[in-house]
């Protein structure tokens, strides 16, 4: 059949249309019609080309709605390597930078080109003729993953460009999910009971990887470019000119960059993104900084890793003085008392700051905090919000010093100091709060891993009298949930089907999640072990206490934990509920097994935030390989991963000539052994 003209001529109108409004909605920040205005549009662009399948092109609108879900990602293996960057950490470094630069050059006032770091995820980009037919993630820099499908339903990435550049044109930039967007996702999925994301990085990560790019299309997405592979061949000589370029083309850029012809000029770039960065849209975490003269670049060469010609400059964490309005104290799972300034709220380090954990008393009394006290604020690890001094000169009077109180403010019974603990604890076992803190553990990804089975929902469980202990949740029926608040049969189904997935669980993830204290998820997996059982573990702690100390790792302390734990007639009992359930509580894997395991005796240290997994999820894959997980750096040490946002594990590992895993080289590391 035929197209009559009119629709092909309606077709490329409502195209070009349809680029123009996706264009300033999402790149200009300038829409001019609502959103249920453009979807009209593009419902009807979809029928004209249901109808007449001849006039679908590569680049329709109607081709970022994402198709069926795949079964894995294909392997890609980049035409030049995906290099990842080199960080300063102060003034100090970038200066060092600077001279080592001048030294290859032969010049002193070398030209750097200056832009906010995205925090997002490396992408390449690959357009045929001006139109996008490929995409995939940076992988271990040599091999990423295809993600075209879900690449093309990111609103901002034009699928063809504004000036045909004939054969094939790689471009390269970042994944990243801006904070408004973040902070939605995050919302519905606190909502519905799923884990939060740690940060805009992670989400954004996950998000690109869905095996369902309907899934990507919900996220939200936005991308940014800024490299070309191989500019020479287009006449560009400067990464100046490769921003223009990509803005001629269509492509998106920040549009922050700055020219800086000397290290006080690139200083006053930093300082002022310093402040800058907290009201930009896309959360960055420091400044990278690129030799502008591209012919020049080929002097300074490249590690095995990164160019030497470029930097990420890391800003130091933010500090903001505010007042403490009150001191409010929680119940954790243990009955340990834990008090939480709550702040006058500041914007620190890109979010709104109310509350800052304050530890015990012991730390109380060290800085002498006080309700209406002025304090300096920080988050530790960009992460967590601490005080870090009490402004004592601008002390209100009538002040007093703050005590953690006698009883418990849960349930009211007697709160307890043993000796030699800095810990005060609520005596009652049986408290609302220990339990709902002890079964959300139980629950948590690093011991039973029962997914949906949020805070929100195991209060509903506990106040609604349906669970006693952790062992009641495998009495659970989908009935029994779906009526309890926000709760759909979908839901209440996903979460009894993961209740019975936990059943089987590995030793090491039941143990830790019995909550013994003193005993975490590297002890409890150790335990698994050496015993291979509960039930042995339970015999050795009570009758043959010496031998438990004198495993490595144990030590007097642990092995009393144990004795008490498991002699306790109600933690035995529910121990017997789980057993009775069909909890595994034997180790499969015979232990000769552990002998041909390609990383067995080899030891592991996790830090940062990793984004295509969470560091349990990585412990454990490294533990099913043979390797062992430690939380303190040594000589010992075999690697160290790491992630986002390392702390000070990894300066002591470069200290000690550790050997680092980037996330891309641990994963590599990981589909070579399995």
């Amino acid at each position: 059949m035929a197209v009559p003209e009119s629709l092909k001529n309606r077709a490329s109108e409502l195209r070009a249309e349809l680029k123009r409004h996706a264009e300033l909605y999402y790149v200009q920040d300038s829409p001019v019609i609502s959103d249920f205005e453009y979807d009209k549009l593009l419902r009807e662009l979809a029928e004209i080309e249901e109808k007449y399948p001849e006039l679908l092109t590569a680049d329709s609108p109607t081709r970022r709605i994402g198709g069926s879900p795949r079964e894995g990602f294909v392997k890609v293996e980049h035409s030049e390597p995906m290099m990842s960057l080199d960080n300063a950490l102060d003034r100090e470094e970038l200066r060092s930078f600077y001279i080592r630069m001048a030294q290859s050059t032969g010049s002193e006032g070398a030209d750097v080109l200056c832009e906010p770091k995205i925090d997002g995820l490396a992408v390449s980009l690959i357009y045929e003729d001006g139109v996008f037919v490929s995409g995939a993630t940076r992988g271990d820099g040599r091999v990423g993953e295809d993600i075209t499908a879900n690449l093309r339903t990111i609103k901002s990435l034009p699928l063809s460009l504004k000036e045909i550049i004939a054969g094939r044109l790689e471009v390269r930039g970042e994944v990243c999910m801006d904070k408004k967007g973040f902070a939605a996702l995050n919302a519905a999925r606190e909502e519905s009971g799923e884990p939060l994301f740690a940060n805009p990085r992670n989400a954004a990560a996950g998000s690109i990887r869905q095996l369902d790019p309907k899934v990507t299309s919900a996220r939200k997405l936005r991308i940014y470019l800024y490299q070309i592979v191989r500019p020479e061949a287009l006449g560009i000589r400067s990464q100046k000119e490769i921003l223009e370029t990509l803005r001629r083309l269509g492509l998106p850029v920040q549009g922050a960059e700055r020219l800086c012809s000397s290290l006080p000029e690139t200083e006053s770039y930093l300082d002022e993104w310093t402040e800058k960065r907290f009201d930009h849209p896309i959360d960055t975490d420091g400044v990278v900084i690129k030799l502008n003269d591209i012919a020049a670049r080929e002097r300074l060469g490249a590690t095995s890793k990164a160019p030497r010609w470029a930097i990420a400059f890391k800003f130091p964490p933010e500090q903001k003085i505010t007042r403490i309005t009150d001191i409010e104290v929680t119940v954790g799972r243990t009955g340990t008392l834990t008090p939480t300034a709550v702040l006058e709220p500041v914007h620190l380090s890109g979010t709104v700051v109310r509350r800052a954990i304050l530890h015990n008393q012991d730390e109380i009394d060290r800085k002498d905090i006080r309700v209406g006290d002025y304090v300096l604020v920080h988050k530790a690890g960009e992460i967590i919000p601490e005080v870090i001094k009490v402004e004592k000169e601008r002390r209100p009077e009538g002040t007093h010093p703050f005590k953690i109180p006698e009883a418990c403010p849960v349930c009211g019974s007697k709160a307890v100091r043993l000796p030699g603990e800095a810990a005060i604890k609520c005596s009652n076992r049986s408290c609302p709060a220990q339990l709902k803190e002890g079964i959300s553990h139980f629950a948590s990804r690093a011991a039973m891993d029962i997914r949906g089975l949020g805070e929100k929902i195991v209060s509903l469980l506990v106040d609604n009298g349906i669970v006693s202990d952790f062992a009641d949740l495998y009495t659970l029926r989908a009935e029994d949930l779906v009526p309890l608040e926000r709760m759909g049969e979908k839901s209440a189904l996903n979460i009894t089907d993961a209740i019975e997935k936990s059943k089987k669980r590995p030793l090491g993830a039941v143990i830790n999640a019995l909550g013994i204290r003193n005993v975490g998820e590297k002890t409890a997996n150790d335990l698994a072990k050496k015993f291979r059982s509960l039930q042995l573990l339970s015999e050795t702690a009570v009758s043959r206490t010496a031998q438990l100390e004198s495993t490595e790792g144990i030590g007097p302390v642990i092995a009393e934990s144990l004795r008490v734990f498991l002699t306790e007639g109600h933690n035995a009992h529910v121990i017997e509920k789980l057993r009775q359930a069909g909890v595994s509580m034997e180790s499969e894997k015979p232990e000769e097994s552990l002998q041909a395991l390609p990383w067995n005796g080899m030891k592991f240290v996790l830090t940062g935030e990793l984004s295509s997994m969470t560091r349990p999820e990585a412990s454990e894959k490294i533990r099913a390989l043979g390797g062992e997980i430690s939380d303190s750096v040594s000589k010992k040490t075999n690697f160290v991963v790491t992630g986002d946002r390392p702390g000070s594990k990894l300066l002591k590992a470069r200290t000690l000539g550790i050997e680092i895993l980037e996330e891309e080289d641990f994963i590599k590391r990981l589909s070579e052994a399995q």
